[in-house]
């Protein structure tokens, strides 16, 4: 595998450092995932669990969807994989194509990206729907980075069950 991931800024602005690190685990996903064939992709971590890396990768498009189109945006959009607002069903993979999940994921990265560059500030709210709570972009950047590494290192452990593979 060839690392080709930017590090993030180590004397950047705040936005900078954000942006850096958010894009930095963005890419760290994409390479824990290289050389996987699509049912490597789909491989179970252990039962019960329905948790993989492509059920990550599809988590990851809703994660990125919810909180930039739906919050910071205001975007009247359903979840990429569930008409009925269920989170958990992006984790089911089982029956899921790579290419439609990698495709969704990138697009709503391509959003997630033109939504923070267009905000004058992170100080921009949005809010949730469900609940009403008020976010600014700053707070979803930090949470979207957590949600990232905190699911990087399970694609990690994920990976070091497949091939052997450890340390991305």
């Amino acid at each position: 595998m060839t690392d080709e991931r930017i590090e993030p800024p180590l004397t950047g602005d705040e936005r900078e450092t954000l942006r850096g690190y958010l894009d930095w685990h963005r890419a760290t996903l994409v390479l824990t995932c290289a050389g996987l064939s699509d049912e490597e992709l789909r491989r179970r971590s252990r039962p019960p669990s329905t948790l993989s890396l492509l059920g990550l990768v599809r988590h990851m498009a809703e994660v990125e969807r919810s909180w930039f189109r739906r919050v910071i945006a205001g975007e009247d959009v359903p979840l990429v994989w569930s008409a009925d607002g269920d989170f958990q069903a992006a984790f089911d993979a089982d029956g899921a194509d790579r290419a439609q999940a990698f495709d969704a994921w990138e697009e709503e990265m391509a959003h997630a990206r033109r939504i923070e560059q267009a905000a004058p500030s992170l100080d921009v709210t949005g809010v949730d729907r469900r609940d009403g709570t008020a976010y600014s972009l700053r707070l979803v950047m930090l949470h979207l980075i957590q949600e990232y590494a905190r699911h990087n290192g399970h694609a990690d452990l994920l990976r070091e069950g497949i091939d052997g593979v450890v340390g991305v």
